[in-house]
């Protein structure tokens, strides 16, 4: 098991070259419009961030917020009525969503795409974040989900938005760390009916213990 990622090649799962990406640029109104329209995905606008304050941390305290400097605008739902500011998805309605560290993101997708485990959509943050979008109400249940697959006692950098949360979706920008990009988009197949946590939960919370593992032994042998 310990070998279990390390010998695998991440490159077809990079992300677009940005010269690549800018030749189809999507607004921010065009993409609620679509996940408004096409998926029924429920959105809400955010306060647009400066690039001089890259929102590396977040004020509302949390150490894992999905929206960091991008909570709602009060009264405004949507951002399908023109306007290009932030994009955001309230997450707890049609799905929750889980948040690993990329690397261990890359490397369990991959693990689960190999097995042929259905994967619904991950977005990826600027933030150096993959975002897994799973069944709503994971977030409630992701204490228990980890007791019994015998990970409640490891410390997973490994969180889950669910009711009352909100993520960013693509193509909002953080600040001048660019902007949260789809690395498995929505399909018809999965935009309404997310997958199980439990489908995904032991692959991506071994990736991150395994993560956790490198890092400790790095700093160990650097010492």
């Amino acid at each position: 098991m310990d070998n279990l990622f390390g010998e695998l090649r991440l490159g077809h799962l990079r992300l677009a070259p940005l010269g690549v990406r800018r030749r189809t640029k999507v607004t921010a109104s065009r993409a609620a419009a679509e996940y408004t329209g096409r998926w029924g995905w429920t959105v809400a606008a955010g306060d647009q961030p400066s690039a001089a304050t890259a929102p590396t941390a977040c004020p509302c305290g949390s150490a894992r917020c999905g929206a960091p400097g991008l909570h709602p605008v009060p009264g405004r739902e949507s951002s399908a009525d023109g306007g290009e500011g932030s994009v955001l998805f309230p997450t707890g309605r049609a799905f929750d969503v889980l948040d690993v560290p990329e690397q261990a993101g890359l490397q369990a997708l991959v693990r689960l795409e190999r097995m042929g485990t259905q994967v619904g959509p991950v977005l990826a943050s600027p933030t150096g974040r993959l975002q897994f979008l799973v069944a709503a109400g994971t977030a409630r249940r992701l204490p228990d989900l980890l007791y019994r697959m015998g990970w409640d006692d490891a410390a997973l950098d490994l969180t889950c938005h669910g009711e009352g949360g909100y993520v960013a979706a693509p193509p909002t920008v953080l600040g001048d760390l660019g902007p949260v990009r789809w690395l498995r988009r929505p399909t018809r197949d999965n935009a309404g009916c997310p997958p199980e946590a439990r489908l995904l939960l032991g692959t991506l919370a071994y990736a991150c213990h395994r993560r956790r593992e490198r890092s400790t032994e790095a700093v160990w042998i650097a010492s």
